[in-house]
């Protein structure tokens, strides 16, 4: 088996995420409780506890997201359950938590970045309007032709005929209002609370950049793929540009477990909640074997 193991992007998060992990697993437990140390607050209960409108929120659910990826695989590890490991990725928050897993920084220093992250996401998102909706069943070039017409962006390329396009809400709207007319299959505006991997998020780009240009940034120790480009990163200045361009640029999802199989992948490792991730594989290629992995009972089995 090659193994490659994908990490959760925000969306995928529920209260009660991480709890049997932390009850069943000392190296999870561990976990939760630097990350409660790091923060100076309870991100484990709020994890655990709730309420949904908190988790929910930017600033909170990427950091749940992440610590609960790498509890997953610190509690498989000490099962003695994690066969070698070749390839690492994420969608979107998930590509910080497979880089802190592939050792590009340490934990403490990975939760920070996703702190610094979800902090300038959720600003930014309180000072503009935007919106996001899903296209199923259309091609890459008709959603192109569409995000010109009405001057949005294709956010996410999740998996074929899947894909998020993001932008000023009343323009999502517009696009929303005119996919019966324009002979598109199904649309659906996504309750989000702002334009993600679009221009809307460029003052959170810029501010950043500021921030990762005083983090060290490792070689990763396994190959990584990466969300803008589709293709492997591997020098530490260019895992900086493109954490830094992932802000406002499209996840190219599709294109990354794509190349990952070209690379040699026989076998994926979902490490979150909700089984997302496992959808958009089956979606893309039902041959594909991929297992999920969420709770303490999965993890032992």
């Amino acid at each position: 088996m090659s193994l490659a193991l994908i990490f959760s992007g925000q969306g995928a998060q529920k209260v009660g995420m991480g709890k049997s992990l932390y009850d069943g697993s000392a190296a999870a437990r561990d976990l939760y409780d630097e990350a409660n140390r790091v923060l100076g607050w309870d991100l484990a209960k709020l994890c655990f506890e709730g309420p949904e409108s908190d988790l929910t929120q930017t600033k909170n659910c990427q950091l749940a997201l992440f610590v609960h990826g790498l509890a997953v695989v610190a509690a498989l590890k000490e099962k003695g359950k994690l066969p070698e490991v070749k390839f690492v990725m994420g969608l979107s928050l998930g590509e910080v938590t497979a880089l802190t897993f592939a050792g590009t920084f340490d934990f403490a220093t990975g939760l920070k970045v996703v702190a610094e992250r979800a902090r300038l996401m959720q600003q930014a998102c309180e000072r503009t309007t935007g919106g996001m909706a899903a296209i199923i069943g259309e091609e890459r070039a008709k959603i192109a032709e569409l995000c010109r017409d009405f001057d949005v962006e294709a956010a996410n390329f999740n998996a074929p005929g899947q894909i998020i396009v993001s932008g000023d809400k009343a323009r999502i709207d517009a696009l929303v209002a005119a996919a019966k007319d324009r002979g598109l299959k199904r649309v659906m505006a996504l309750n989000v609370a702002g334009a993600y991997h679009s221009r809307l998020m460029e003052p959170a780009r810029a501010a950043f950049a500021e921030y990762l240009a005083g983090v060290t940034f490792n070689r990763p120790m396994f190959t990584v793929f990466s969300n803008t480009t589709g293709q492997v990163v591997s020098e530490p200045a260019q895992i900086r540009e493109a954490l830094v361009r992932q802000v406002v640029s499209s996840v190219l999802w599709e294109d990354c477990m794509r190349a990952c199989v070209a690379a040699g992948a026989t076998e994926f490792w979902e490490c979150g909640p909700g089984g997302v991730l496992a959808g958009l594989a089956r979606r893309t290629e039902k041959a594909w074997v991929v297992k999920s992995f969420a709770e303490f009972a999965e993890v032992s089995a």
